[in-house]
C-alpha cells in the first residue's frame, strides 16, 4: 500500500504557504532553511508538481500549491485529531468545559454550544469572550479547555477545526466620499489613515496588510483588535478606516458606517480550535469533533 509522502514534509509545505517564507517556517519548525527547502523539494518531486513559484525576493504558491494546500490542511488536522483521540484513551476526565472566543467567532461559538448541549451525553459548554492575548494566558493556566484563535498560532499549543474568514471589505464613515466607491484599490487611501494593531505576527493577515499599506498610512488604535464591531465606532467618529472580515459586513447594520469591498488580494484571518495538549479530556475531545462538525455543515 502505497503510504504517500511523509506528514512532516506536508507539514513543512503548508507551514511554508502560511508564511510565504522559508525562512520563518523553518523557525516555527526548529529546523534549518535549507532543510525546510528540502522538504519541500521531496513533496514536489514524490507529487511531481511544483507548489511554489521561487524568486530570489518573494515565495508564491504556484497553481498546483493553491489547489493542494486545504487538502494538506485537511490531512494534517486529521493526523493531529487521530492523535489526540489516541493520547485522550488513556487521559483522565477532565471537569467542564470553557471555550475562549473572539468576536468574530462568536457564532461558531455558540453553534459549538448548541451542539455539544445535543450530544449524548449532553455537555455544557461555558463560552468566555477574550482577544487572543488573555486566551493564550487563560489557556496557559489552565483556565480555559480550548479557544478559537487566529493564526499564527502559539508553537506550544495543538489546533485543529481550522477555518478561513476573508477580509474583503474597509469599513469607511458613511458620509465619506469613498463610501460611494464600488470597489477600492489600496493605492487609493493614500491620504486616509488605515486602523491597525500593534501586535502583528509575522505571516499573519495584519502583517501582511501593514506591509501593503505603507508605515505613513497606518494608524495603531490597540495591541490587538479582536473586536471588530467595537472598532466600527473608531471609523464612525472619523479616526480612520478599518479592513474588516466578512463575518462582520454580514452581521453587523449600522447607519453611520459603510462597507466598500477592497481589491487588496488574498486577505484572509485564519482561526483553528486551540488547546495545550498535555490536558486531554473526554470533554475536549467532544469538543473538537463539534467544532469540526460545525465547519463541516455550515
Amino acid at each position: 500500500m502505497d503510504s504517500g509522502p511523509p506528514l512532516r514534509d506536508i507539514g513543512c509545505f503548508a507551514l511554508v504557504a502560511r508564511h510565504l517564507s522559508f525562512s520563518r517556517a523553518a523557525a516555527e519548525l526548529g529546523v534549518s532553511q535549507p532543510a525546510a527547502s528540502q522538504a519541500v523539494g521531496r513533496l514536489e518531486r514524490a507529487l511531481g508538481v511544483r507548489l511554489f513559484e521561487r524568486t530570489s525576493r518573494e515565495v508564491h504558491l504556484s497553481p498546483a500549491g493553491k489547489t493542494l494546500l486545504p487538502y494538506a490542511e485537511a490531512l494534517l488536522e486529521s493526523a493531529a485529531a487521530f492523535s489526540a483521540e489516541a493520547r485522550r484513551l488513556t487521559a483522565p476526565e477532565g471537569a467542564g468545559v470553557r471555550l475562549a472566543y473572539p468576536p468574530p467567532a462568536g457564532g461558531l461559538a455558540a453553534r459549538i454550544a448548541r451542539r455539544m448541549a445535543r450530544r449524548d451525553p449532553p455537555a455544557e459548554v461555558e463560552l468566555c469572550p477574550a482577544g487572543r492575548a488573555a486566551a493564550v494566558a487563560a489557556l496557559a493556566v489552565g483556565e480555559v479547555t480550548a479557544a478559537i484563535l487566529a493564526a499564527p498560532f502559539p508553537r506550544e499549543l495543538t489546533t485543529a477545526a481550522r477555518f478561513h474568514v476573508p477580509v474583503g471589505h474597509l469599513a469607511v464613515p458613511a458620509g465619506d466620499p469613498l463610501a460611494g466607491l464600488p470597489r477600492l484599490q489600496p493605492e487609493r487611501l493614500a491620504r486616509h489613515r488605515v486602523l491597525l494593531p500593534r501586535e502583528r505576527p509575522p505571516g499573519g493577515m495584519w502583517a501582511r496588510l501593514a506591509a501593503r499599506v505603507g508605515p505613513h498610512r497606518q494608524h495603531v488604535v490597540a495591541d490587538e483588535i479582536d473586536d471588530f464591531a467595537a472598532a466600527l465606532d473608531l471609523v464612525a467618529a472619523g479616526v480612520g478606516l478599518l479592513p474588516t472580515p466578512s463575518l462582520v459586513v454580514t452581521s453587523v447594520r449600522r447607519d453611520d458606517v459603510a462597507f466598500v469591498p477592497l481589491d487588496a488580494g488574498d486577505l484572509r484571518l485564519t482561526y483553528a480550535l486551540a488547546w495545550r495538549g498535555e490536558r486531554l479530556s473526554a470533554g475536549l475531545m467532544a469538543l473538537v469533533r463539534t467544532a469540526q462538525e460545525c465547519l463541516w455543515t455550515r
